[in-house]
């Protein structure tokens, strides 16, 4: 008689640095292009694409990172959660990536799967290739929304 078994073994996530690097260098060159042209705590700029106008907002500065928002204000559905992201700019490696989405903590580098909140193993890659995906969009496509001052002679 022969018994089969079958060991269920979970490999672990294991990320590609080179590869999630590349990424991040991409996001930081073309977040860097959408940030305000003053680039202290508080300033922001608004981006609309399609119908949709997002608020790119500086919120923490520092020697060698910039913390940023980027807020949907207005063209969300009704059904779907605006979108909220915290993006970590690190000038000295040149990379960017998300460190908060839609007001959660800390976004770990791998899941366990499954997990209670139903996270995918990459969840961070992920999150960042969304990330490039919107800031290709925003770039290739996007548009400043201007606030004219008549008060004070700019137009």
């Amino acid at each position: 008689m022969i018994i089969l078994s079958y060991v269920s073994a979970q490999q672990r996530y294991i990320q590609s640095l080179p590869k999630y690097l590349t990424l991040c260098e991409h996001n930081y060159v073309r977040a860097l292009k959408l940030l305000p042209n003053e680039r202290r705590i508080g300033q922001e700029r608004k981006v609309q694409l399609g119908h949709s106008t997002f608020a790119v907002k500086v919120d923490d500065t520092a020697k060698y990172t910039t913390d940023i928002s980027i807020k949907q204000e207005a063209g969300n559905l009704p059904s779907v959660k605006p979108l909220y992201l915290t993006v970590r700019m690190y000038h000295d490696a040149k990379v960017a990536e998300i460190v908060h989405h839609d007001f959660h903590q800390r976004i770990k580098p791998s899941y366990a799967y499954p997990n209670p909140n139903m996270h995918q193993k990459d969840e961070k890659y992920q999150l960042n290739a969304f990330l490039y995906d919107w800031l290709v969009a925003c770039v290739e496509n996007g548009r400043a929304v201007l606030n004219w001052d008549v008060n004070n002679g700019l137009v």
